[in-house]
């Protein structure tokens, strides 16, 4: 699962043809196939055209061969790219991490488009790529959760592929762009000389300074050698690397031009071993040493031969000083160093204990983990009923040998005893630590300073002095003298002066002194010392003596190296200072020979500018392994100074050398890594620092660099996503690095240190595996640790710990559905138990075994063990566990249909948590959310409404995302099945899908705006078509990111028929058209066949635009129907096609289809859809005036209706196909008998039905036929008389629905009493009161 280098698979994809975007990028495309050989010849910008982007093509490949993966990961790559072509935030971020500018992706062919604005982006960039942290980066991006746990066995990469001709021209238009620029001579080659008489001569190879042509005037050139300057119009030149550009730009310029040319012959350019000397040399100085012709000279660390010196030692006498280089020759024993580090040099930036590291790493894992499973009660939501079948399936006699061994090494961890309060120890004391920092960090003496007195010749104020000065031999405390800065050594170092004038005077005396002594050495070290002081007063014309001097002091050799290269380094930055260019060079190249020869020296070093002159001298002579050299000097000078930011341009071209060196260096590319992604951390690059942690653990060679990159990964993770350590040891990107430490752990004989290791990297990894709903492959891990237990020695696990994680492998065993399992391992950890008192963890071991127990059916025993562990809780008042307890008793009772003790339950257990403080609101909202569902099941739904509302408050109050998911959706449900409220489901769906944008679930998201779309669209306004329109859009967007081309189809679909609903008639066309497109792409006809039936619907079930419906139908759908023998589908069109056409008056095309339609609903016994065929038939034969056919269809229509009749519906219909008969018989066909027949059936009916008005119309029409037509007076009377009965009736009854209160006895007045209602009566009453009271006034009628 690492990136490999992605420089190696670079020359490869380079020659892949990629199909850009002809429209974003034409010049790029153009570009790919110029002339190459005219690039060296000159980088002129009217001659090229400079592609603007570059296409980076990725490709999951698996093995370290780099072959191939599957095409379901390659799937799933374009899926990951298509998502990030609409919302790019995220990845535009990583880029700009990458010092490179996204343009676009193409998720189809994989591909990429970056562009660059610098020279130094490109360098950053391509530095990146060929370490191969492009392809690393992407995979953090790009893989998910299923990608970092399922191939923690194989290696499946991303591989990143660049067309490195097209970078390379981009970078040469940039730098064309910037101006000057640092290129190598292609061939030998004249320029006039702007400097002197004679032309600049530049060989093959030379790097110069070259500035473009400007306005029409030629390239000018400066060579580096001499500062020379010339110009030319066509120069063959190819800029250097990105690197060395940036390196040679930003440095000083009096250290890089100058110097001259390497005129050394050595044959190699990275020596070690001996040479022997050509010719004699006597010393002129004493760190130089004096040579004979053929003597042998050790080679004291390197001789790099682009140098003037290299540090010496002759065989023969042990002496060591500077020998110039060309003065050797190679003997038979000196050969190319191999390796850029010197013996005995420390390799490292910081130190890796690995007892520390060890500890560190483990206290982190303990303090991130997430497992409370010894001290809490869990929950009972596990949901499975097929255990019993399960446990029939499996083979007893295997899964029953399994079971006891699990059993037996369960028994022996818990037998093996150990005192609950032992911890976690590494070897070694704190009394052996503070006397190794002790001794690594001596003190140094304090001296002091005494009045100087004219012609006091006394000297014993200085002999504490100079019997620490003195001495030939490098002592520890001088290296910490030579390293103070002036303002400590003049307040520290030296007391009893005022002012820094009598300490210079004082250490003057002395100095003079030790000269008149001939105690050199102390009178070199004192020169040094004033050196300091006047130069840190800035008086470096006196400092420069003062260091000229003791370097002058004659002495018996090179013995205190560091003390020479303490005094090179200060002389040389005065000379630079003092523009002193000839001496500065040749003071720096005698530095430079004891930094390559002795490793201690670069502590001397205070300034960089003698590192820098290494580097420039190696760029300048391509000597790869002298820039490697530097480069690690650099870094660790920069390092060693808290200079993190300048140490990691170093940093990173040493690990590009050492990756094109192939492993050939003793340098550890894991603690190289490392210390990048420490850096990176500083810098806030988080996503650099995680791809370091990365590539160091899969580079690590031992246990200690696999736990340091998992220390870096958590710290890098939580700055990456913004969250805490605690999630980031959750996050599935840690179980790579888990699994690497693990494959460095063997338990051996006495190993029990390493295996509290193993013990808490396989929790760590388990627990990752568990969230992600892996729970196999985490039973798995906590198996094979559980087999490797050192049975000869004692655990350093505490006993508690031991039962914990016991208890935690039994949950895992419930929720993977082994609940059989599990009780063995309960029933053991509870064997284990104190016998005569109870403790609060045997409550988490009742508890959980009551889950088993009801997991397995055994109700009665899971209650018994549910009442134990409450009453444990009650002993020791655990309240939140007891809430737990009862709640799972709840669930229980739940199970067993006791619905009315389980609500007691549940309450209770709500009433405990709610008096909870916080840390307990996970399970909270869980039991709300039971307790609500049971309220709805039984229809009590203001309480469940209540539940879901208090369980969603929680779940916001707590930041428990998860929660807040569930609960939601459970509202959602709630309003739009148990108690819909479109308004609220409304509201829960959109905040439904803001927790979904925020868990990066695209699919869902795209359902949940889907399912908002359909609810304004229920509203049946334009205000809600239009926001349903805009959530379509929204949907569909996503659809078309993941690729799901069925979903997109429909998506353009209901964008279409919401355009049809607003009436923007011109859109509905071209989206349905889409539509239609997109399910053909997908080559299901299965898919094309229900959207082409769906598109036709739009217009089918709207009164505009009706005929369109006949195009779908007819032309698309039923053909594909009939092809894929769809005889569903088939028919339901054939149906609609029959109804739309007899709307739309086509009748003879409708009785075609009708026809079909009856035929296959024959063949498949369909009897309704049979039925309504032949009344349509009939319909459209009475449409088309065949009045006999219709006759037929009516009646074959009432042949295959039900019988008996069961709903009024049905006996209405039989009024109606018989009263339509009658008319067809009467009217039509002009046979009054036969329609006197239908006639009677339709009122025979009628009568059943009860429907008066109906009894009138039929009444009225035999009357008419019998008086008229048949003749028959009696029953012509008959019918007439019960038709004025029912008219009268009907009248009657209009006439009251018209008035607007209903008829009453009484009048309304209170003088008129109730009479008998007779004519008489009423006359008397009536006259009686008109008499009394005047005029009638009624009821209901306004006069």
């Amino acid at each position: 699962m690492s990136a490999g280098s992605d420089q190696d698979d670079g020359s490869r994809g380079s020659r892949r043809k990629i199909c850009e975007d002809g429209q974003q990028h034409p010049e790029a495309a153009e570009e790919f196939n110029s002339n190459a050989a005219s690039l060296k010849r000159t980088l002129s910008t009217c001659e090229e055209n400079i592609p603007t982007a570059l296409p980076m093509l990725l490709d999951v490949v698996r093995g370290p061969e780099c072959l191939p993966a599957d095409e379901e990961l390659q799937d799933m790559l374009r899926g990951k790219l298509r998502i990030l072509q609409s919302d790019s935030i995220e990845v535009s971020s990583l880029f700009t991490e990458l010092s490179t500018h996204l343009i676009s992706i193409n998720s189809e062919e994989k591909v990429i488009f970056v562009t660059f604005k610098t020279s130094e982006e490109i360098w950053k960039f391509t530095t990146y790529y060929t370490i191969g942290f492009l392809g690393q980066c992407l995979e953090n991006l790009l893989f998910d959760h299923k990608y970092w746990l399922s191939f923690l066995e194989e290696d499946i990469t991303i591989k990143v592929s660049v067309q490195e001709d097209k970078l390379n021209l981009i970078y040469k238009g940039i730098l064309m762009q910037e101006g000057s620029l640092f290129a190598v001579c292609s061939t030998n080659q004249m320029f006039d000389s702007s400097t002197s008489g004679g032309d600049l001569y530049l060989e093959q190879g030379d790097i110069a300074q070259f500035e473009p042509p400007f306005l029409g005037s030629g390239w000018t050139v400066r060579c580096l050698a001499n500062g020379a300057r010339g110009t030319a119009p066509k120069p063959a030149l190819e800029p250097i690397n990105p690197f060395h550009q940036w390196f040679l730009k930003s440095g000083a310029e009096s250290i890089l031009v100058g110097d001259g040319k390497p005129a050394c012959d050595f044959p190699l350019q990275f020596a070690r071993g001996t040479c022997v000397a050509t010719m004699a040399y006597d010393a002129e100085v004493p760190d130089e040493l004096s040579v004979a012709p053929a003597e042998r000279i050790i080679i004291e660390g390197l001789l790099v031969s682009c140098f003037d010196w290299f540090t010496g030692r002759k065989e023969s006498t042990g002496e060591v000083g500077l020998v110039k280089t060309s003065l050797v020759k190679p003997s038979t024993d000196t050969c190319n160093s191999a390796d850029i580090f010197l013996d005995g040099e420390k390799l490292t930036f910081f130190s890796l204990q690995e007892d520390k590291v060890t500890k560190k790493t483990i206290t982190l894992l303990k303090k991130t983990s997430q497992n409370d499973t010894g001290h809490n009660y869990k929950l009972d939501v596990i949901s499975y009923q097929d255990f019993e079948k399960k446990k029939s399936l499996s083979s007893s006699s295997k899964v029953d040998t399994k079971r006891s061994d699990l059993k037996r090494d369960i028994q022996m961890i818990l037998d093996q005893r150990k005192d609950s309060d032992s911890v976690f120890t590494m070897n070694g004391t704190l009394d052996d630590s503070v006397l190794a920092t002790e001794a690594k960090n001596p003190s140094l003496p304090c001296f002091t300073v005494h009045p100087v007195i004219e012609g006091n010749d006394n000297t014993e104020n200085f002999i504490p002095l100079f019997s620490f000065l003195e001495g030939q031999d490098y002592k520890a405390e001088f290296g910490i003298l030579y390293g103070l800065s002036s303002e400590i050594l003049a307040s520290s170092t030296f007391t009893g002066h005022s002012e820094e004038d009598e300490l210079i005077a004082f250490l003057g005396v002395a100095r003079e002194t030790a000269r008149k002594k001939r105690l050199f050495w102390s009178q070199t070290r004192l020169c040094f010392l004033l050196g300091k002081l006047c130069a840190g007063r800035s008086k470096f014309s006196q400092a420069r003596v003062y260091f000229e001097e003791a370097l002058s002091v004659p002495q018996e050799g090179l013995m205190d190296i560091r003390l020479v290269a303490s005094i090179y380094s200060n002389l040389a930055a005065i000379y630079l200072l003092q523009k002193n260019t000839q001496s500065f060079f040749v003071l720096t190249e005698r530095l430079v020979a004891l930094l390559l020869g002795i490793p201690d020296c670069l502590e001397s070093l205070e300034d960089n500018f003698a590192l820098k002159y290494i580097l420039k001298k190696a760029i300048l002579s391509h000597n790869k392994m002298a820039e490697a050299r530097a480069c690690h000097l650099l870094a660790k000078h920069h390092w060693a100074r808290a200079e993190g930011v300048q140490a990691v341009p170093y940093l990173e071209r040493l690990l590009v050398l050492c990756a094109e060196a192939q492993g050939t260096w003793s340098i550890s590319p894991s603690h190289g890594y490392l210390t990048l992604g420490k850096l990176y951390s500083e810098l806030r690059l988080p996503h650099l620092s995680v791809t370091s942690a990365r590539k160091a653990s899969l580079q690590s060679s031992t246990l200690t660099d696999c736990l340091s990159s998992i220390e870096l990964a958590l710290n890098s993770l939580s700055r990456l996503y913004g969250i805490t350590e605690q999630g980031a040891a959750a996050s599935p990107q840690m179980a790579p690095y888990l699994h690497q430490a693990l494959s460095f752990t063997q338990v051996q004989v006495g190993a029990c240190d390493q295996y509290h290791v193993i013990y808490q990297l396989t929790v760590s990894l388990c627990q990752i595996f568990c969230k992600h709903s892996m729970v196999g492959q985490a039973i798995c891990r906590m198996h094979t640790f559980i087999n490797s237990n050192p049975l000869s020695q004692q655990l350093t696990i505490c006993i508690p710990e031991r039962k914990s994680v016991l208890i935690w492998l039994a949950w895992l065993h419930i929720d993977n559905n082994e609940p059989d399992v599990a009780l063995d391992i309960l029933d053991s950890v509870l064997a284990s138990m104190p016998e005569h008192c109870t403790i609060p963890l045997e409550g988490v071991v009742l508890n959980m075994r009551g889950v088993a127990l009801r997991c397995i059916g055994d109700l009665r025993r899971a209650a018994e063990s549910y009442q134990a562990a409450v009453d444990i809780c009650q002993e020791y008042e655990d309240m939140a566990n007891w809430a737990v307890a009862q709640a799972n008793q709840g669930l229980l009772c739940l199970k067993a249909g006791a619905k009315g003790l389980a609500e007691s339950h549940l309450t209770e257990a709500v009433q405990l948590f709610s008096e909870l403080d916080e840390g307990h609101e996970a399970d909270f909202i869980t039991v709300l959310l039971k307790l609500g569902q049971h309220y709805v099941k039984q229809h009590q739904l203001h309480y469940g409404k209540a539940c879901y509302e208090w369980a969603l408050l929680l779940a916001i109050n707590s930041n428990l995302f998860d929660c807040q998911l569930t609960v939601t959706r459970h509202l959602c449900n709630l309003y739009g099945c148990d108690s819909p409220d479109q308004a609220q489901c409304i509201i829960y769906n959109k905040y439904l899908v803001k927790l979904l944008r925020c868990t990066g679930d695209r699919e869902q998201e795209g359902d949940a705006l889907k399912a908002i779309s359909q609810l304004y669209l229920n509203l049946g306004t334009e205000r809600a078509y239009r926001a349903a329109l805009d959530y379509t859009k929204s949907s569909l967007g996503i659809f078309i990111d993941l690729g799901f081309r069925e979903k997109e189809a429909y998506g353009w679909l209901q964008a279409g028929k919401i355009y049809h609903l607003l009436d923007q008639t011109e859109l509905v066309d071209l989206y349905v058209q889409v539509a239609q497109d997109v399910a053909i792409s997908t080559g299901d006809t299965k898919i094309l066949l229900k959207l082409l039936e769906a598109a036709g619907d739009i217009f089918f079930n709207n009164c505009q635009d009706r005929d369109k419906a006949i195009t779908f139908y007819r032309d698309h759908a039923l053909p594909i129907a009939e092809k894929s023998s769809c005889v569903h589908t088939r028919l339901r069109l054939c149906n609609k096609l029959t109804e739309l056409m007899h709307n739309l008056k086509l009748y003879e095309e409708a009785v075609e289809f009708a026809l079909t339609a009856l035929d296959i609903s024959i063949t498949l016994g369909e009897h309704l859809n049979e039925r309504v065929v032949y009344h349509r038939l009939a319909s459209l034969y009475h449409c088309l005036d065949q009045y006999e056919l219709a006759e037929h269809y009516y009646l074959k229509t009432l042949t295959v209706c039900p019988t008996p009749l069961l709903f009024d519906e049905e006996t209405l219909y039989y009024v109606r196909v018989y009263q339509t008969l009658g008319d067809i018989m009467f009217y039509n066909l002009k046979d009054p008998f036969d329609a006197a027949g239908y006639y009677h059936l339709a009122l025979a009916a009628s009568m059943d039905l009860g429907n008066k008005r109906s009894q009138l119309q039929l009444c009225t029409r035999l009357a008419t036929i019998y008086h008229n037509f048949l003749i028959d007076r009696e029953l012509s009377l008959i019918f007439y008389q019960k038709a004025r009965g029912f008219a009268a009736e009907l009248n009657v009854k209009q006439r009251l629905q018209q008035l607007p209160e209903s008829p009453s006895s009484m009048v309304d007045h209170p003088g008129l009493e109730p009479v008998c209602l007779n004519a008489f009566s009423l006359q008397n009453a009536l006259n009686i009161y008109r008499t009394d009271y005047g005029p009638l006034c009624l009821r209901g009628i306004v006069q």
